[in-house]
């Protein structure tokens, strides 16, 4: 049980980190980090369904995507042209 909630303080700590626009990118890369160690530690299980793994991930695309979209700094680097 005391694993379970320091875990969560984490992701607290990082969620809070990632709102607060002056350390977005620190915390998009500290939830980075977070959501790859949910996505590790449910390979080896070999559960039949990619959902299961695949949360992570998409859940890592839409805030890599939503930093992208409200940071300059971030499109600055990263520019998006057709």
């Amino acid at each position: 049980m005391g694993l379970a909630r320091g875990l969560g303080i984490l992701g607290l700590v990082c969620t809070a980190l990632y709102a607060y626009p002056r350390t977005s990118v620190l915390g998009a890369i500290l939830l980075t980090g977070y959501l790859g160690g949910t996505v590790a530690t449910h390979l080896p299980r070999w559960q039949p369904s990619f959902q299961s793994h695949a949360f992570g991930i998409y859940l890592g695309i839409m805030l890599w995507g939503g930093l992208y979209l409200r940071d300059d700094r971030l499109r600055a680097v990263i520019p998006y042209r057709r």
